[in-house]
């Protein structure tokens, strides 16, 4: 991949009270390690753009927000190696910083592109009548003829995957849709309605298809379905309680669709604020195409270990809809750092005391140790990464959760340390933040869970301050 340009237009900056603060930038950098970082009080201080699609673990706009503003100034440079939601970067862009981000992941790219990107609320009104027109008609006219188009579509294993996971009626609503998303030739336009099409089927609780819930990123078929009008069609009809989260009532994907638009509408950008726009790029943590010292402020969030929250299990059920064969995802998946997988290409050389956790899972688990192995290994090249393109004094500030493998506590926190020191990070500060269970969408329940080892990891996040020194 070419190295991005960077070379960005003049604007306008936003009139904004910065917090730049007094001190050296590394008393910044502190001081905001070391303050308040789980933000649990003001959750609704962000725009409404972060909320038009769910997405796993994401981290709460304040938090990027408050080292933005202490460490950088109106047209410096704000990097995110993985971008995820795009929060990092929409906050960037909101306080006229010059955003870039970079993700290997087909879902996280189209998300952020549609956040960043300036609409004519108008113009999308129109469009999506005429979606909802063309396809009601369409279905009215011959469900048949539009269930058939699918063969021309995708793959025969493609096919097997959406019927397993989709009702025949609810494929025939969706297929009508994206016919009519598929005819609009401006791309930033379609990109907006593929993100809507897209949210109707990943939700807290797998929207359209089968799947009990998709925005956990583990999904479990429903064992007992009920039609949109309530007869049973599948499974046995039992209302114990324990029961009631295996259920599910199959939803139109129509109906749904005009929900999500005039949910959606509420968080685009119908303004020019005279910023850049957010550069995105597909590619990977490990190989940024970025120049070297040319970046003010790194912010990011890598995957846990071991593929704790697997993105592409749950991206998958709307990638395939927009062209992606199941084959090519499934195998994309193990690209990504923290798959379990245990082949990443690359041998790295690891601190001692890394080797001596990966040695301590080993000794429960050969294969949870290889796969812990990969992971602080890709994690090594992405903070090699972050260190060539940070200019001299600057920081990069990675938000990571810990993660336990085979009984063994993965250490993450002291391991990405060590690791970044050897990268030649200087580590001023660790912040801790606690995690709001019932915004994050993480895999597990509310309450502690002594056996579960999901629970064990997903309490509390480390925010690492990594220092490139002079």
């Amino acid at each position: 991949m070419q190295q991005m340009i960077l070379n960005f237009t003049e604007e306008k900056k936003l009139s904004l009270q910065e917090n730049w603060g007094e001190g050296s930038y590394l008393d910044r950098l502190n001081r905001c390690l070391v303050g308040d970082l789980n933000f649990q009080d003001n959750s609704t201080d962000f725009h409404p753009a972060h909320k038009i699609h769910s997405f796993p673990a994401k981290f709460p706009p304040q938090l990027p927000r408050k080292f933005i503003l202490a460490l950088t100034q109106p047209g410096d440079i704000v990097l995110d190696t993985m971008v995820g939601s795009g929060t990092s970067l929409f906050e960037a862009y909101l306080l006229g910083r010059k955003a870039i981000g970079v993700d290997i992941d087909p879902l996280a790219i189209l998300l952020s592109k549609v956040k960043e990107r300036n609409y004519s609320v108008t113009s999308l009104h129109t469009i999506a009548g005429q979606i909802l027109t063309n396809a009601l008609n369409a279905i009215s006219s011959s469900p048949e003829m539009v269930f058939s188009s699918r063969s021309k579509i995708f793959d025969i294993k493609t096919c097997d995957f959406l019927d397993y996971w989709f009702s025949k009626d609810v494929q025939v609503e969706l297929l009508a849709l994206l016919s009519e998303i598929n005819k609009i030739e401006d791309h930033s336009i379609s990109d907006f309605f593929k993100l809507v099409f897209s949210s109707v089927i990943i939700t807290k609780t797998g929207g359209v298809s089968l799947a009990i819930d998709l925005a956990h990123t583990r999904p479990h078929r429903a064992r007992t379905i009920f039609s949109k009008d309530g007869q049973l069609i599948l499974g046995e009809d039992n209302d114990s309680e324990n029961k009631k989260h295996l259920t599910k009532k199959l939803r139109s994907p129509l109906a749904e669709f005009k929900k999500k638009y005039e949910s959606n509408i509420k968080g685009v950008l119908n303004y020019s604020p005279n910023n850049a726009f957010p550069i995105l790029s597909y590619g990977n943590a490990q190989a940024l195409p970025i120049e070297t010292n040319s970046v003010d402020l790194i912010v990011t969030s890598p995957p846990y270990a071991s593929n704790a929250i697997d993105y592409m299990r749950a991206h998958k059920f709307s990638l395939v809809w927009f062209g992606y064969p199941i084959g090519e995802l499934t195998q994309k998946r193990k690209t990504y750092i923290g798959s379990e997988g245990t082949y990443n290409g690359c041998s790295v050389e690891l601190p001692d005391n890394v080797e001596h956790v990966i040695a301590r899972v080993n000794k429960k688990s050969k294969t949870k140790s290889v796969s812990l192995h990969r992971y602080y290994s890709e994690m090594s090249l992405a903070l090699d990464e972050m260190y060539r393109v940070l200019k001299p004094g600057k920081a990069s500030v990675v938000v990571v959760g810990n993660s336990t493998l085979a009984g063994e506590d993965a250490k993450v926190e002291e391991c990405l340390i060590a690791i970044g020191k050897k990268s030649g990070f200087e580590i001023p500060k660790v912040g801790i933040r606690q995690l709001d269970r019932n915004r994050r969408m993480l895999p597990a329940g509310t309450n502690r869970d002594a056996t579960s080892q999901i629970q064990q990891r997903m309490h509390e996040e480390y925010v690492i301050g990594f220092y490139k020194p002079e």
